[in-house]
């Protein structure tokens, strides 16, 4: 296989943002990552992969990305021609897109790929929009299933199943579960959950392109409206609008690339994907299985990695992915939050863009915010939220970001793991 290396990567402001359409969203992005990678325009692209999740609540349900292109392929900023495919994974939807990009350089499909996500989940005059958008993220088919098994696991966690008593998504009781599930057998306490939502509203308040940018103590996130007991309004993502993307290229496409934008590309060591199912509630995750993939792909390990964004669609997640990455013991995850090790400044930041819960959390979006927020870190260019790094030199070398969407019971339908090396330096 060849050496695969991100070029260029870029995210909007993420925001309720009723007046920017999907195809403005669009172009922000794609010209936005034009821009980082160095590049004049974007005639070499030869693929490109679009994600997005909610454009057929809009009425557009097939060809996504082709119609989100059009105005740029007529304007002249679009090659003509390139093959677009469309994806689609819930919250794992951009992963998905970075995934196939990668591919396509990796085999030699292409020499440089584009990945694009993009989303509107903010409907301020037809709320139930927003809400069909994620009722796509769990079966549809056969309800009866998952809320059997819902049921039995409220049982087991001492939480009973009470879907939006709260007036959250029927996603943020199946966390709420797990959290307390996790409460009961570990020990692991809400103030350790409202822990990890305050330092990432603090990193969030460092992040220009944050939908929150506001401290929130742990006090405070504890006072704060209860959605679905742990879990309070400050320890979930918030509903948001934004696109994000990133262009892939293989070494010689690098190679023939001014010094300085060779100086900036990051490698990607591995990027992986895996399906959820039914599992036990004490067996581990989706992602666990998903890290071990790319764990083995990229010849590293859990304590290789100095940074990492993880799914934190409420901030109980950090603590869950926090084991299932082996970043800590099992069961260890509150108290690992706790020490300040996932902290700015500590041993393995976590969540320095400020996670989904400040960063905000456009399903379609969120899996290339990561690898923007990432491509910030590795190269230096996070400003106020720069993590230091443990090469001496005072920039992280090894990154790496977890994104899981939709639901298969306790299990994520879909989660991407992708492991980021800088290289230059």
């Amino acid at each position: 296989m060849r050496d695969v290396y991100v070029i260029g990567s870029y995210g909007t402001k993420f925001a309720k943002l009723p007046d920017s359409s999907f195809k403005t969203l669009t172009r922000e992005a794609y010209q936005g990552v034009l821009q980082d990678a160095g590049l004049e325009s974007g005639a070499d692209i030869e693929n490109a992969w679009f994600g997005n999740c909610g454009m057929g609540t809009f009425g557009q349900r097939n060809i996504r990305g082709q119609v989100c292109f059009t105005p740029l392929v007529r304007e002249g900023l679009f090659p003509e021609r390139v093959a677009m495919i469309n994806v689609e994974g819930g919250c794992a939807t951009a992963s998905m897109a970075f995934h196939g990009a990668w591919k396509d350089v990796l085999s030699g499909q292409a020499e440089l790929a584009l990945a694009v996500g993009v989303e509107k989940t903010f409907v301020p005059d037809a709320p139930e929009r927003t809400l069909e958008i994620f009722e796509g993220g769990i079966d549809q088919f056969d309800t009866q299933e998952w809320q059997d098994y819902y049921t039995h696991a409220g049982e087991a966690s001492g939480k009973p199943f009470q879907p939006n008593a709260g007036g959250g998504t029927v996603f943020m009781d199946t966390y709420a579960m797990q959290a307390a599930y996790h409460m009961k057998k570990h020990g692991t306490t809400q103030r350790q959950i409202a822990l990890a939502a305050s330092k990432n509203h603090h990193h969030g308040s460092l992040n220009p392109k944050a939908q929150y940018q506001f401290e929130v103590s742990v006090d405070q996130v504890m006072q704060d409206r209860p959605i679905s007991w742990p879990l309070t309004r400050s320890m979930c993502a918030p509903v948001g609008d934004g696109g994000a993307a990133a262009l892939l290229c293989s070494e010689d496409f690098l190679q023939a690339q001014p010094q300085a934008v060779q100086d900036r590309a990051v490698k990607v060591r591995a990027s992986t994907l895996s399906g959820g199912k039914y599992r036990d509630l004490d067996e581990p995750g989706l992602s666990h299985v998903a890290a071990e993939k790319a764990y083995r792909l990229a010849g590293l390990g859990p304590d290789d990695i100095e940074i990492a964004e993880v799914h934190d669609a409420t901030s109980f997640c950090e603590i869950y992915q926090s084991e299932m990455l082996g970043f800590c013991e099992i069961g260890k995850g509150g108290g690992y939050i706790e020490s300040g090790a996932t902290a700015l400044g500590g041993a393995r930041p976590i969540n320095l863009s400020g996670g989904l819960v400040s960063k905000g959390h456009p399903v379609g979006a969120t899996g290339l915010s990561m690898i923007a927020e990432l491509m910030l870190q590795l190269r230096g260019e996070a400003d106020a939220r720069q993590a230091a790094g443990r090469s001496g030199d005072g920039v992280p070398r090894i990154a790496l970001a977890e994104n899981g969407g939709g639901v298969i019971g306790f299990d994520e339908a879909a989660c991407s793991i992708v492991i980021l090396e800088r290289t230059a330096g």
